[in-house]
């Protein structure tokens, strides 16, 4: 029977409550060398900061410039009004000084391109939608802008032998939120779903290893992508572009460029499951009164709900009242220190409605939720995700913003919020924290009203050593970039970031592609 929100609250029950006991965490143990070797490693304090040595890469000539104008005539672009957003970042933090944006349509002359470049010494910065927000896709210098903006072609949909997904093939340069038009039109949805999906390439989300709101029932890209064509350095192409669900002869080459920020090969076409789109889609937000409460009903939401899980978001009530005063949302329940969004994605919408009301009646009954309100019909949905997806837009009109996305235990992910709040008193304006409780994803920022040295000096290498200490990854899922290269040997070894060296120095022996990202500065 089809239940609204306002009868699900009417009917729950008085449950006694469920006492989860936690497992106790401990910090991980300081090995003086170890830590000794990493702290070394990081160069300077403020490492994201510290603009590399422009290497010796060849600049653009004229004789260049009438190779590419001969190449893509009408699609090299050095007019420096059409350049300037393409050299500053989403965030407006990194800013570049390229003089020429090259927009080519096909893998033939991405190819040409590189191979032009190689020979000639020059450098290369890859762009996609240019959403990333730690510096990956703008040039550091003058590299060459090579955008994948006009590769936006779908190439194929296959949805006849497959039963439960269907395949989609396609340039890198089409944007996500045109994909999952396409797909949805055919009654299947792409696997990720991120909050710039209006913008962001998917060649790019491929490069970033992009993680995103579905993560939780989906899986990562690693996962979803079956296949890729990628053009190397040398301007060589590698095609992996692969349809096959099993293929075990040999390496898994894709693997290498997924979440390698276009260091070793751009990205030119994509090949990727696309799950069927549900019958049956519900969205709950909920308040709670503790962090601990809200990692309770997780617990509880993945036993009650299991298949038709497909998100549980959370946000603090700073960036609730960010989205209220600056974005004019409004906040759908009474007021909580905690919130969740919860979604859930199904074939059937009688069973989904009556297993979503089962677990709002346990967790409100066992005063894990205070309140809360349900969504089935899809205006409504979209109004409940929005104040999730657009706390990063939000953030932006707060003032200065420093970025931290890390994942950790579960256990503790909310106490980097409160220790950092504790660690800068009143030097931050704001600091709030939300992300993606199914994979431990806590997405931390700090705003202050300007750039301030001090600030930074306060949470950087403060934040990067808590997450060391636990366990945790410095990026889980934005990448390094230019912003967090330096601090690389938090989450990997010496020996791991050798291997990366190697891998780089193999395809890209020149160093052409995407320099000054993602390895450190004491690596070349």
């Amino acid at each position: 029977m089809r239940c609204s929100a306002m009868a699900v609250f009417q009917r729950f029950q008085r449950l006694q409550t469920l006492h989860v006991a936690p497992r106790r965490l401990k910090p991980q143990t300081c090995n003086v060398t170890v830590h000794r070797t990493v702290t070394e490693r990081i160069q300077q304090r403020h490492a994201h900061d510290v603009v590399p040595t422009r290497r010796p890469f060849s600049r653009v000539t004229s004789d260049d410039l009438s190779f590419f104008n001969d190449l893509l005539p009408g699609r090299t672009i050095t007019d420096p009004d059409m350049l300037e957003s393409c050299n500053v970042d989403w965030l407006k933090t990194v800013k570049g000084s390229s003089e020429v944006l090259l927009r080519p349509k096909t893998t033939e002359e991405v190819s040409q391109i590189l191979r032009y470049c190689n020979k000639r010494n020059l450098a290369v910065s890859p762009q996609g939608g240019n959403t990333g927000l730690v510096g990956g896709s703008v040039p550091v210098f003058d590299e060459i802008i090579l955008s994948t903006a006009l590769m936006n072609r779908v190439l194929t949909f296959d949805s006849i032998l497959v039963i439960f997904t269907g395949i989609l093939t396609c340039q890198a340069g089409c944007v996500l939120e045109s994909l999952s038009q396409y797909v949805e039109e055919r009654d299947f949805i792409m696997p990720l779903d991120l909050g710039a999906k209006g913008s962001c390439h998917i060649g790019g989300n491929v490069s970033t290893n992009a993680g995103g709101l579905r993560l939780l029932r989906y899986g990562s890209l690693r996962g979803t992508v079956l296949g890729l064509e990628v053009v190397l350095a040398d301007g060589r192409v590698l095609d992996c572009l692969a349809k096959l669900r099993k293929d075990n002869t040999g390496y898994d080459m894709k693997q290498l460029f997924i979440g390698s920020e276009g260091t070793l090969g751009v990205v030119t076409a994509v090949s990727i499951l696309c799950p069927r789109k549900p019958k049956s889609v519900n969205v709950a937000f909920l308040g709670c009164s503790s962090f601990q409460n809200l990692l309770e009903t997780f617990q509880i939401c993945r036993g009650m709900l299991g298949e038709i899980l497909s998100a549980f978001e959370f946000l603090d009530a700073s960036c609730m009242s960010l989205v209220e005063k600056h974005l004019k949302l409004t906040n759908p329940i009474a007021e909580s220190p905690y919130y969740i969004v919860i979604e859930t994605a199904g074939s059937n919408a009688a069973h989904d409605e009556e297993k979503l009301h089962d677990f709002l009646e346990k967790v409100t009954a066992s005063s894990l939720v205070a309140d809360g309100t349900v969504a089935t019909e899809e205006a409504k949905i979209k109004a409940l995700w929005s104040i999730r997806e657009r706390i990063t837009e939000a953030l932006r009109h707060d003032g200065y913003t420093y970025k931290y996305d890390v994942s950790l235990p579960l256990e503790k992910i909310y106490d980097l919020v409160t220790d950092m709040r504790e660690h800068l008193g009143n030097q931050a304006k704001n600091v709030v924290g939300y992300g993606h409780v199914g994979d431990g994803n806590l997405h931390l920022n700090v705003t202050s009203p300007s750039k301030d040295e001090a600030l930074l000096a306060a949470i950087e290498p403060y934040v990067y050593e808590w997450t060391w200490k636990w366990r945790g990854s410095i990026s889980a899922e934005h990448g390094l970039g230019l912003k967090k290269r330096n601090y690389i040997y938090y989450s990997k070894s010496q020996e791991a970031v050798r291997l990366m060296r190697d891998f780089k120095a193999m395809l890209d022996p020149k160093g052409i592609l995407n320099p000054y990202k993602t390895l450190p500065d004491d690596v070349r």
